[in-house]
């Protein structure tokens, strides 16, 4: 982590990139920087290419712990000013005592809908949708045979207008979302070489994400310059959670992990770094990393295909 850190900072002093971001994720003065491990309640034309994972899974029924490292592309793009859809694809690679398998996961369809964006409170809220379409993925990486579709609802608020006694907070702010998985099937039924059938329950799933960031960059220009440099005035610390629970067939606790790190905001593109902890034993696993490089296309081309088609 130390490591990956010195390198994305030295790769960020060598941009030159220094302006502030023009339409990507702002609300008033607030600027919403794009998240790794939750998703974004702002409508824009953006791509992360490459986000990286690299993290080892705990033991799961008859399945062995597997090492995974997860390199993935995510485009969205706006019909309207307040209507995007987006696209997703994740390459696997697993690797355990038993061997290591490689392959496309199931890829991922999302529509959204930005009804508010007030200016004053800096707040901002959607309603979206994302499709895993089954059976487009690799079995062998454990890409399912069906379908989960999640509506979900996003916000983001930031603490701009706090009084002066709090005036230190106002960097501070809050994006999220909650949202229901419910799977296109209930349950799969296998049958062994012996003839035996077992039951595996597809339970709906509630599903949580949390960030709360503290802006560098609205604390040097809305609360007072504290004299920082490049390239740390333009970093923003957060911290993210992403957590589920089974609601029926069987339910369970809950599980996730929590993602402490941070992204540095240019012009035209970001980077973020973040390691990743599983929330309790329940979630199984250990410690493990998320990296990603993040592109304003509404910033980098405002009248091509960063522009709305619509």
């Amino acid at each position: 982590m130390r490591k990956l850190s010195q390198l994305l900072l030295g790769t960020l002093a060598c941009t030159g990139i220094t302006q502030p971001a023009l339409a990507h994720g702002f609300a008033g003065q607030r600027f919403f920087p794009a998240t790794l491990a939750t998703d974004d309640p702002f409508v824009s034309d953006e791509l992360s290419l490459p986000t990286y994972s690299h993290r080892r899974l705990g033991a799961e029924g008859d399945e062995p712990a597997v090492t995974q490292s997860a390199a993935s592309v995510d485009f969205t793009k706006r019909i309207t000013s307040n209507f995007g859809l987006g696209f997703g694809a994740t390459y696997l690679r697993n690797s355990s005592d038993q061997g290591t398998a490689r392959g496309w996961d199931n890829l991922a369809l999302s529509a959204k809908y930005q009804f508010l964006k007030d200016d004053a409170s800096e707040s901002i809220a959607s309603i979206g949708v994302d499709w895993d379409i089954g059976n487009s993925g690799s079995k062998s990486v454990g890409a399912e045979s069906f379908s989960t579709v999640t509506p979900a609802i996003f916000f983001g608020k930031g603490f701009g207008g706090l009084g002066d006694d709090a005036k230190w907070l106002r960097p501070l702010a809050v994006t999220g979302s909650v949202g229901v998985g419910i799977p296109s099937r209930k349950s799969t039924t296998t049958v062994d070489d012996d003839g035996n059938e077992s039951v595996e329950q597809h339970p709906d799933v509630l599903a949580v994400g949390l960030a709360f960031e503290y802006s560098l960059p609205y604390l040097q220009s809305f609360v007072r310059d504290v004299g920082l440099g490049e390239p740390f005035n333009r970093v923003i610390p957060l911290v993210e959670f992403s957590l589920e629970k089974p609601l029926d067939r069987g339910g369970g606790p809950w599980t996730g992990t929590v993602n402490p790190g941070f992204v540095w905001a240019g012009k035209y593109v970001q980077l973020g770094l973040e390691a990743v902890i599983p929330v309790n034993s329940k979630t199984g696993g250990g410690t493990g990393v998320l990296l990603q490089l993040h592109f304003f296309l509404d910033d980098i081309a405002p009248h091509g295909i960063g522009k709305p088609l619509l």
